[in-house]
Formats: structure tokens, sequence, C-alpha cells
């Protein structure tokens, strides 16, 4: 496996305060990484130790193959949006895009255009940062962290005060600008809570958690499973629970029964399950459902009926990417 990032045991400790401990990442090269957490989490600790802001109490990481003190040689290419973008007031857009393009000596009027017309702040001409909404500031501080194309890009909330269509459009940016150049994407999440990682996923294995499906129990299962296989049911797998879990075709849960009764297999419990990333989330952080912890590949197990979808929980993110080393 090939990581661009890894964490090994980081802690940070402020006095007697543990923010986070024992956090080990793994972000593979290629790929748009979800930190996941309340506010408290430990995100913000995590992304500026990883950003060189701060330094750990105890642990390491590597990032490029490098750990400790070359690791931090390589800074210059990591681009940071952590909580709000560090601005000259009395400056433009263009004006601050370019003292730091000038800085790592890749100014041109063109580039900082592009970058200025990528975020969406082409109309704000000769206005002074000072006076930018929220949004514009959020929208300008991801346009200070592509300068230069950085190999990576470290943002908390990118999306922090960005209405619904700049939400849209920031994600719309990072979808097509920082990944023009990579092929197949694979995604992962992390989910912190009260500083401890306590679980980590990929999108193939989030989708395995989630999402909805039929869950049938009875006392022979792989007989079940060939059953329903022979009537056309062939997206079926075994959770550790002993459920038959059947991923298609939810609305026919009657012909399954059905088919399962025709083939002489016994049934004692058939539910439809929905499942959100935000149960999930309650899940494993034990804050919903009866607050067990997820096992073994499938959420714990409570009374199969239909788990209800959960309103958004609060929950944020970061995005670390690696993009493309060459300019274009």
């Amino acid at each position: 496996m090939d990581y661009i990032m890894t964490t090994s045991e980081l802690t940070k400790i402020y006095g007697s305060k543990v923010a986070v401990e024992n956090i080990n990442i793994h972000i593979r090269e290629g790929e748009i990484y979800g930190l996941i957490g309340r506010n408290g989490a430990g995100k913000t600790t995590i992304m500026r130790m990883l950003s060189g802001l701060s330094n750990p109490t105890k642990g390491t990481f590597s990032m490029f193959g490098k750990e400790g003190a070359e690791a931090k040689k390589y800074m210059h290419q990591v681009g940071v949006l952590i909580e709000h973008p560090g601005l000259y007031p009395n400056k433009s857009a263009f004006e601050n895009l370019k003292i730091k393009a000038l800085g790592l000596g890749v100014y041109s009027k063109s580039y900082i255009d592009d970058i200025i017309t990528l975020v969406g702040l082409e109309n704000t001409g000769k206005k002074q940062a000072g006076s930018f909404s929220l949004g514009m500031r959020q929208r300008l501080g991801i346009g200070l962290a592509i300068v230069g194309e950085p190999k990576l890009i470290i943002l908390d909330e990118p999306i922090n005060g960005l209405d619904p269509q700049g939400i849209v459009e920031v994600r719309k940016m990072i979808s097509s600008h920082i990944l023009e150049e990579l092929g197949k994407i694979s995604n992962s999440y992390g989910i912190i809570h009260e500083g401890e990682l306590l679980d980590e996923f990929t999108t193939d294995e989030l989708s395995k958690r989630c999402g909805q499906f039929v869950l049938i129990k009875g006392p022979d299962s792989k007989a079940a499973i060939d059953v329903l296989a022979k009537n056309g049911y062939k997206n079926t797998e075994l959770d550790n629970e002993g459920f038959v879990r059947v991923n298609e075709k939810l609305d026919e849960s009657d012909k399954m029964i059905k088919a399962l009764v025709n083939g002489n297999v016994a049934v004692k419990e058939v539910s439809v399950t929905n499942t959100s990333l935000e149960d999930y989330y309650l899940s494993v952080t034990g804050g919903g459902h009866n607050g067990e912890y997820y096992k073994n590949g499938f959420l714990p197990y409570v009374p199969r009926k239909v788990v209800h979808h959960f309103q958004y929980y609060p929950v944020f993110y970061c995005i670390v990417k690696q993009t493309d080393t060459a300019r274009t």
C-alpha cells in the first residue's frame, strides 16, 4: 500500500488535557481523506500537527516517505486552510494571492487570474479582503492553499460560511481541479471522538456498512442464500451476526420470503434497514441507537426494524489530497 502520509501514536497534550492520543492515520496517494467528528473531537489539532503549525507531544508522522525533521523539509509542498484563512485585510484577492505566489516563485498574472476565477472571486476587483464576507474569505483561503500546486492539501471545513451555491462550486472545484490529472480516486474516512481515532474505512467499505438492504434471519443462512440466488437475488452476503443481507430489489422483501418458504427454508426475522453515514457515525461513537460500537464489518445488533434516517448530525471534516506534482 502506497501511503503519502501516516501517523504513529500521534498525541497532543495541553497542560493536563489530552487533546488527541495515539492517532494512527493512513492516507493513500491520490485520495481524499475525510476526518469526521464533533466540534472539540480533535480534528483541527491533528491537522495543525500534520501541517507543521503545532508540534506533537509524542508520536511521529511521515510525509512523502520522510519522517521527523526530514518530513518538515517538505512542508512547502503542503497547502493548508485551517480555521480562519490568514489574509492581508488591506489588500485585494489578487494581491493576497500574488504575495504567496512570489514567495513560492510561481507568480504570473495569468496564473493568479486562473486561481481567482477558479474560486469564484473574479468580480471582486480591488475590493480589500478585510471587507469580504465569510464565504468570500473562505474562497480566498482555498485559493491560497492551492497556490504552487502543492502535493498535499489540508482543508479544515472548506465549505464553512458558504451559501448553497458556493458549497456546490467548492465541491466541483475540488473534484475538477485538484483531481483532474488523477485516474481512479480512492476515498477514505476516519472517525475521531474525544481525541481518539475509532475507525478508518474506504468508500467501498462504507457502502457495505451503510445504505439500504434487507436482513433475513433463519436457522440455515447458507440454504437461504442458495434459494435466493436461484430466484434472482444474487447480491447477498452474510453478516457477523448470521443475518443474510440482500443488497438489491428492496421492495421485493415479500417475494424473498415467499421464495424461501417455497424452498423449505425457515425464516425467523425479516427487516428492511436504512443506515446513513450519520447513523454509522453515531453507532461508532456511542451516540445513537443502543450505543454499541460497530464490530467486524457491520453495525451492532439492534431489534431489526427499519433504522430511521437521522437528521444531519454535527459532523465536520477535512480533506487531505495529493495533487499532480507538475504545474501546467
